[in-house]
């Protein structure tokens, strides 16, 4: 419902916006411009520009023979995604590499990560090729864990100094103000920069994933028009990206596959962006007042997008002519989109659950609602968060591993065990008709059974929606073996019928 009213408020603040513009477009800025740099460090300077020349050459080599590895292996896949109610395929193909067990939800669509190489953990490669580039990525991902820290690091030694510069100044133009107010005023400078503890900075730069994107626009029927500031053809919508910790950084590597027609192209003198190289727009979230910026990307470039920037501005990429990769890190959200908290989650829930040692017969320890309303939330969110989500993706993570499959062998019995419960429950509603339960002493909450009843009809709905959802994108995703059929398909729709 959250989500839903958030959907409503961002569309009818695009609807304001380009209501207000009518048939004008908004100013942008390109390096071109006299005032591009002051723009960008007045609007914009926790965004972080890092030209190729600046990064080790190895880093680049192997970072950038890593993606052509996972493009030769067929392991970039466009998502079906929810918008507006919509389904539609992404114009980028996509893969999420990361820690073992993370996921990360866009869109309505969760991706688990192939795993990168990590102590203590099993993991087999579908080829060294495919091990070498996942290593490759986890190499680039503390690189730039590394340079994050220093630069927000340095952010706050500047700040803190032009706290410390203003109140200096201030000091000496109000000469005449009594202590108490210039102690006053001092303090109260003083607390709008707190300099960052160890914790909270490692927790707002270790990045645990990577989502790697690839597209040739050249290759795509239809590309959107940027619609405030006109500046062309876009990849990616404007946007926030979503399921993060907060305030935490992005950082994004940038492989263009540049070629001597894009060379050309720089040549020549160009009103606005240059359509021929890829670029990151920025804009201030929901504001026609701040010009928006337009920043080249050329291939080995890195930029970071540091503290609230992500919260406070939306971010597009502006498609060139060129083929394109990228490696964008983030700190994904893991208070519930890891495979420790779905399984700790189904361990919950099945505390309620006991079995008999005579009759080996299974019961249920109580029917408080709570107790029940909580089962049943699990067993929801194991199988539409995590068992649909995976199997709705087929095959695509056996293009690099099978890592997630006994995972997933694991909740799926977890889901059987958490139905068994729940249907003891119904059996109890039944047993109470017939008071037998009354005559024992155990009594089913009332509470509990309005839950059910109500819960099975919302999750039936949501059912048919799946349902629809699925056979849509068997039928646009067929061509390129995105989604199993026959048999593993049958079993993963049929798993909410079974209720």
């Amino acid at each position: 419902m959250k989500r839903r009213a958030g959907e409503r408020e961002k569309e009818l603040k695009k609807k304001k916006l380009l209501e207000e513009l009518g048939e004008n477009r908004l100013p942008y800025l390109t390096p071109a411009d006299a005032d591009f740099h002051q723009l960008w460090k007045t609007k914009y300077s926790k965004l972080i520009f890092r030209k190729s020349d600046t990064i080790p050459e190895e880093l680049h080599q192997m970072v950038q023979e890593s993606f052509l590895t996972l493009r030769e292996h067929n392991c970039f896949f466009q998502d079906l995604v929810r918008i507006k109610g919509k389904d539609f395929l992404t114009p980028v193909s996509r893969i999420l590499i990361g820690k073992p067990g993370c996921t990360y939800k866009y869109l309505n669509t969760r991706l688990f990560t192939v795993p990168w190489p990590t102590e203590s953990y099993d993991i087999k490669y579908c080829s060294p090729q495919i091990h070498d580039a996942c290593k490759a990525l986890m190499r680039l991902n503390d690189y730039l864990h590394i340079e994050t820290v220093k630069e927000l690091q340095g952010q706050n030694l500047f700040e803190n100094k032009e706290i410390k510069d203003t109140a200096v100044i201030d000091r000496k133009q109000n000469f005449a103000t009594s202590h108490t107010e210039q102690g006053s005023v001092s303090k109260d400078q003083s607390s709008l920069c707190v300099p960052e503890d160890e914790k909270n900075l490692k927790n707002r730069t270790s990045y645990n994933l990577t989502l790697l994107n690839y597209m040739d626009p050249l290759q795509m029927l239809y590309l959107k028009q940027e619609p405030y500031f006109g500046m062309g053809n876009m990849a990616v919508s404007w946007h926030h990206d979503e399921n993060l910790v907060e305030r935490s950084a992005v950082a994004v590597y940038n492989y263009s596959c540049e070629d001597s027609a894009v060379q050309e192209s720089n040549e020549q003198e160009l009103k606005g962006r240059d359509p021929a190289v890829w670029h990151v727009g920025l804009k201030v979230a929901w504001d026609i007042e701040t010009p928006g910026l337009a920043v080249p990307l050329h291939q080995g470039d890195i930029y970071l997008m540091l503290d609230d920037l992500n919260m406070t501005h939306q971010h597009c990429v502006l498609a060139g002519l060129s083929p394109r990769f990228s490696s964008t890190h983030r700190v994904a959200d893991s208070s519930r989109g890891t495979l420790e908290y779905i399984l700790g989650q189904c361990e919950l829930a099945l505390q309620n659950l006991q079995t008999d040692s005579d009759s080996m017969a299974l019961s249920l320890k109580s029917l408080e609602a709570a107790v029940v309303k909580q089962a049943e939330e699990i067993h929801n969110e194991v199988e539409f968060e995590w068992l649909r989500q995976f199997w709705f993706q087929g095959k695509r993570y056996l293009k690099c591993t099978d890592w997630w499959l006994k995972p997933m062998a694991k909740l799926e019995e977890f889901w059987r065990k958490l139905e068994i419960m729940l249907r003891q429950v119904w059996s109890s509603l039944r047993l109470e008709k017939s008071n037998k339960l009354r005559n024992k002493g155990m009594r089913p909450s009332t509470a509990s059974c309005s839950f059910l009843r109500r819960d099975k009809s919302c999750v039936k709905n949501g059912q048919q929606d799946a349902s629809q959802t699925q056979q849509r994108a068997c039928q646009k995703t067929r061509n390129q073996n995105a989604i199993p059929s026959g048999q593993m398909m049958m079993n993963v729709i049929c798993l909410c019928h079974m209720i």
